[in-house]
């Protein structure tokens, strides 16, 4: 599949150019015209594992998002492979409902269930859609789900996620770090383990390769200088890399962020501001915390992020492979 790829940053500057203004038109970083049926990424969310509209919170974001005015999921992408009418998962998570409804919606038209799940640790945004697939709700049968060895072992001895194992509901498939899962002759799968807050699990990103091009997702980290692989080195071996935007600050929330640590955005693009334009343009970040002013494509934060060569994964995007 041949995608022509119109990135946010490059519309801005053209408007700047014609008229002197900053306006977005596009939510989306990438505009597609599809003429074959290669694989793709698609973003299914973005936001934090709490979600958003986030418990407690009364912002004006939040009171949106409970309004229905702007939807928002929980971190996922999903690797499409519309040829054989299949995809993969990348954490499967409380919004698991909408997000496949989005895939039959906007890709298969009709209600496919994953092939695979890759689930990257055990905190809530990311394992806990799963409940969805037991005897309470979908009762499927022996979907893959692949997860590293501590993962496997918490899943296995843990209800209520033992029952899922116990019935059948899902497969487990343990996997470990630097394998090379081969979905499809074209198609594999590296777990890559990553340093955080492994209370339950360890925690891993995946390095995502395509027949054409390779993505790393890699959603919760806890700082760029615990990770024993350079993040500038990793960016000169792929072609997207959605990485940790939890916070755009230190600032913006109340509690002590010692206790829930990761890479600032403004960290991240700091570390990577002396590479070059097109080294930065393959960022893509994500997994977004309700406070963090990136969720509105419309905000100053969101529009200065894009002025300084990066991107902000959004809902529905898709990336060709």
């Amino acid at each position: 599949m041949r995608y022509k790829r119109i990135h946010q940053n490059s519309i801005l500057k053209f408007m700047r150019n014609k008229i002197g203004i900053v306006i977005l038109i596009f939510s989306f970083s990438s505009v597609f015209s599809q003429n074959d049926v290669s694989p793709f990424i698609y973003v299914l969310g973005n936001v934090q594992d709490a979600g958003l509209p986030h418990i407690g919170c009364e912002s004006k974001i939040c009171l949106d998002a409970f309004n229905e005015k702007k939807k928002h999921y929980v971190t996922s992408i999903a690797l499409i492979d519309k040829e054989n009418q299949e995809y993969s998962l990348f954490d499967v998570t409380p919004n698991i409902t909408e997000q496949l409804l989005m895939i039959r919606r906007d890709i298969f038209n009709k209600y496919i269930l994953p092939k695979n799940i890759f689930i990257t640790h055990a905190h809530i945004g990311h394992y806990t859609g799963l409940m969805y697939f037991g005897r309470e709700a979908l009762g499927s049968k022996g979907i893959k789900v692949n997860v590293l060895p501590r993962m496997y072992d918490f899943i296995s001895n843990n209800g209520p996620w033992s029952q899922l194992v116990e019935l059948g509901n899902i497969s487990l498939n343990e996997i470990n770090f630097r394998d090379n899962i081969k979905i499809k002759p074209n198609l594999s799968v590296i777990p890559i383990q990553v340093p955080h807050r492994d209370e339950f699990s360890e925690t891993s990103a995946f390095l995502i390769k395509g027949p054409n091009k390779t993505a790393l997702f890699l959603p919760d980290i806890d700082k760029w200088s615990k990770w024993s692989i350079s993040l500038i080195e990793m960016l000169r071996n792929v072609d997207y890399a959605f990485l940790d935007a939890t916070f755009y600050t230190n600032d913006e929330i109340n509690r002590d962020i010692e206790e829930i640590p990761h890479p600032l955005v403004i960290e991240t693009m700091d570390l990577l501001s002396e590479l070059p334009d097109y080294q930065k343009d393959k960022v893509y970040f994500i997994h977004m915390n309700h406070t963090n002013q990136m969720l509105d494509a419309n905000s100053d934060i969101s529009r200065s992020v894009l002025k300084k060569g990066f991107n902000i994964a959004r809902l529905g995007q898709k990336f060709s492979l």
